[in-house]
């Protein structure tokens, strides 16, 4: 299998030193960190964790309960080898982000409004209103500019191609409640807290500006009979994965923090309680999924949404980002579609590609995948954070045939993809520097325009031969480096 590494040209890695190993858009950090003694980087390390501690940067993992039954928070390594993107690759993956998110949006609109695609026979009808995430109650609602994706966490991988290059591939779209980019913004400005003078040496596009152009999106997806719109965060609790992220967005835009038990309805609008009384709500940023939006569209007895929210929705009183329903568009079986929505809704064709993918619902490609299944990645639909797949040339003959059985058992639950060597980083672990594979989630935002910051939020498996970067797996972040020149 061909590797490809950011930093370096061959795997595993020759001298630092040496120009000619170095890609172009990384050789002033090669310089400069060849001229760093060991014993400083590590202090700078325990510098890092220490601040991350102290400031509450965990993430809670649920499979692993502390004393009082909640997830157990976990500090999420960081690492301080920056991920660098040079500004020609930028500039491709920044068109081809804007051309997905429009087509997605616009495939979300449709599966709600006039179906064309369906009608056309682009996407299987059952593909779609037999899916976990279709809510008919959204059928036929109109939302401010058509826009049901606000914030899109799009995952993407590197991948060596024929030439030795690195080829950008479309792992995942994650149009619901996209999580991470509080990290991004957090390892940035640890990086310039212990190495400001990189920063001068790099010209280093600014992320410090994400919460900014979130609230201008959100402010920009209220309803129409508002001028000046309310917008809260509303989060579950403190006792949710990202809450740390939940409360994190609101202080930095300056709006409130709010749970369900802070909010009601009342003729269709939605109000929150204060100490000087209701106040209307114009946007929710919602961080709880919508089966536990509203106990009287969804979930009974969900105490985590508002009564009533969804008939305020209806009525056009309140904008929720992202819309109810647009987990349509990312579960797994709908991504290998997403292609042809491109050229279907826009006429064009797909900047950045997807992972070849089988879909086990498909006899022919059940087969296929039941005679490699020691070669192949195969995820469940709806799995995410890692779980429900299998990685097939790292498993054991009892995980695959365990997954062989679930396989047969219920084909159209799966789709399976070839085993990409993703690209890797260089790494400080514990033996030194060290090549890891990594990921990258750039966040797409969408009001009535398309923007971005030039960054996200690289994600690292620090575990050696690892490809499963997610935190809830024991991953890692980096900090991500646009830069702003070619090189």
């Amino acid at each position: 299998m061909q590797k490809f590494d950011e930093m370096y040209t061959a795997v595993p890695y020759g001298s630092a030193s040496d120009p000619a190993a170095v890609r172009a858009h990384y050789r002033v950090f090669a310089q400069w960190l060849a001229r760093q003694d060991p014993a400083v980087m590590a202090s700078r390390r325990a510098e890092a964790e220490m601040v991350f501690r102290r400031v509450g940067i965990t993430f809670a993992i649920y499979g692993d309960k502390d004393g009082e039954g909640a997830g157990a928070e976990r500090l999420i390594p960081f690492d301080l080898i920056p991920r660098i993107i040079s500004a020609q690759d930028w500039a491709m993956m920044e068109r081809g982000l804007v051309q997905r998110v429009t087509a997605l949006n616009r495939f979300v609109h449709d599966v709600y409004h006039g179906q064309e695609i369906l009608r056309a026979g682009l996407v299987p009808r059952d593909q779609v209103e037999r899916n976990a995430q279709f809510r008919p109650q959204m059928i036929g609602v109109e939302v401010p500019n058509q826009v049901y994706s606000h914030v899109s966490g799009i995952d993407i991988v590197r991948a060596a191609n024929a030439q030795g290059d690195g080829d950008y591939y479309v792992l995942e779209d994650n149009l619901r409640v996209p999580s991470g980019v509080s990290y991004m913004l957090e390892d940035r400005k640890m990086m310039m807290r212990l190495f400001p003078e990189l920063f001068s040496a790099h010209q280093v596009a600014p992320v410090a500006h994400y919460p900014d152009l979130l609230l201008e999106t959100l402010r920009q997806s209220s309803p129409a009979t508002t001028a000046e719109p309310t917008v809260v965060v509303l989060t579950p609790g403190m006792h949710n994965s990202a809450y740390f992220e939940h409360a994190f967005l609101a202080q930095q835009m300056g709006v409130e923090l709010v749970e369900g038990q802070d909010l009601f309805t009342r003729d269709n609008f939605v109000y929150m309680r204060t100490t000087r009384g209701p106040r209307r709500v114009d946007v929710i940023y919602r961080r709880v999924d919508d089966d536990f939006l509203d106990p009287r569209e969804f979930r009974s007895g969900s105490t985590l949404g508002c009564a009533g929210l969804i008939e305020a929705y209806r009525a056009g009183h309140v904008s929720l980002c992202n819309a109810v329903g647009t987990g349509v568009a990312d579960d797994k079986s709908i991504y290998p579609y997403v292609p042809a929505m491109i050229e279907f809704y826009l006429g064009e064709k797909p900047i950045l590609k997807n992972v070849p993918t089988w879909m086990c619902r498909k006899p022919e490609d059940l087969a296929y995948t039941l005679a490699h299944l020691d070669e192949l990645v195969v995820k469940e639909v709806h799995g995410a954070g890692g779980y429900g797949m299998l990685v097939g040339p790292a498993a054991s003959k009892a995980e695959i045939e365990a997954f062989r059985q679930a396989l047969l058992a219920r084909p159209g639950g799966y789709i399976a993809q070839p085993t990409l060597s993703l690209s890797s980083c260089p790494t400080y672990v514990e033996s030194g520097l060290a090549p890891r594979h990594i990921d990258f989630r750039p966040y797409v935002l969408c009001g009535k325009s398309i923007q971005m910051v030039p960054g996200g939020l690289t994600r690292v498996a620090l575990k050696e031969g690892s490809l499963v970067v997610n935190s809830s797996q024991g991953g890692g972040t980096k900090d991500t480096w646009i830069l702003e020149t070619p090189c």
